[in-house]
């Protein structure tokens, strides 16, 4: 850095500000000092800068299960939004699991971490306590609200609705829905089977609970077993909305396995927009959430709570849109 500065006639400190991307320096001071580093080739040494700032440079992202595509793409956006923002992401893997979430918070591993993006499954409101914790925390997700915390989510029942009206206005009237949770009160399946029923209220439309097919992990082949159960019950279907696109993607399997033109006999829809839904056969209509929206918000929020931001804690929920695709295209 002194190298630097004496090239570009300029102090340590000036180099120093235009390396950490200072605001307000002069364009020609900025200019100068740029062609200096790039004349010598300068690499700022990233591990002497955050052992004097008391940080690690590495930022936690527990998730709940990297098998799911949605969560896999997830990860995938969050790394790198915190690449340009010049961190690293440490991944934990929590299985859903509700003691994996409790060991995640109080992991000697927070020692490795500057912050932790946090998106449980498992913890309710009953574990509020255990999310009060002494070093900068982003909770992603629904289930936990309220908290000394910043969170981002998505908005599931709204996008759901739109997921719903949209089969609606294909002309669509005994649209099943498959992966649901029985007596869950909070989490994704139960906010996206709010939107569904508020959907078919607004139309007039009865609910048939013979239409909601519950299932586990929303894996593809719980999409698969649902679709497999819901047909062999004999129940008249002419839609179906698979919570996330894996359950629809498992839909997709059993409707071509059995000879069921989609959409012409029954039209499929999904939620999470992962990419598999475009190279599916029909193509998958589908709910975009917002993904690229949380991950770049959550690093942000973390990021800035790193550096010592003060401000009050903020709940984010991100933009969603229906991505029409040949599953539901008449």
């Amino acid at each position: 850095m002194h190298d630097v500065a004496k090239l570009a006639g300029v102090s340590v400190k000036t180099v120093s500000n235009v390396v950490n991307d200072y605001p307000h320096i002069r364009p020609a001071t900025r200019e100068k000092v740029e062609k200096a580093i790039a004349e010598l080739d300068y690499k700022m040494n990233i591990s002497a800068r955050n052992l004097r700032q008391g940080r690690t440079g590495i930022i936690g992202l527990a998730l709940p299960e990297l098998s799911l595509p949605y969560f896999a793409e997830l990860a995938d956006s969050v790394i790198r939004a915190a690449e340009a923002r010049g961190v690293v992401v440490l991944i934990e893997q929590t299985g859903a699991d509700r003691q994996h979430e409790l060991e995640v918070l109080t992991s000697e591993r927070r020692q490795l971490t500057d912050g932790l993006i946090f998106s449980p499954l498992a913890l309710g409101p009953e574990d509020t306590e255990a999310l009060k914790v002494d070093y900068p925390l982003v909770v992603l997700g629904e289930r936990i609200f309220g908290g000394d915390w910043d969170h981002v989510t998505m908005n599931n029942v709204e996008a759901a609705r739109a997921a719903t009206q949209h089969l609606i206005d294909q002309g669509r009237r005994r649209i099943a829905v498959i992966g649901a949770h029985a007596g869950e009160t909070m989490g994704s399946a139960a906010l996206r089977l709010l939107g569904y029923q508020a959907a078919l209220a607004a139309n007039g439309i009865p609910m048939d609970p013979s239409l909601v097919v519950e299932g586990g992990l929303w894996h593809r082949a719980t999409g698969a077993d649902c679709t497999t159960r819901l047909l062999e019950s004999g129940t008249t279907v002419d839609a179906i909305f698979g919570l996330n696109d894996a359950l629809a993607l498992g839909a997709l399997h059993t409707l071509h396995a059995r000879r069921i033109d989609v959409p012409g006999e029954i039209a499929v829809i999904g939620f999470d927009d992962i990419e598999d839904a475009s190279y599916s056969s029909p193509t998958l209509s589908t709910i975009a959430p917002g993904r690229e929206q949380i991950a770049a918000t959550a690093v942000e929020q973390l990021v800035a709570r790193i550096g010592g931001d003060g401000e009050p804690f903020r709940r984010v929920v991100s933009d969603f849109e229906v991505v029409e695709r040949e599953s539901t295209r008449v």
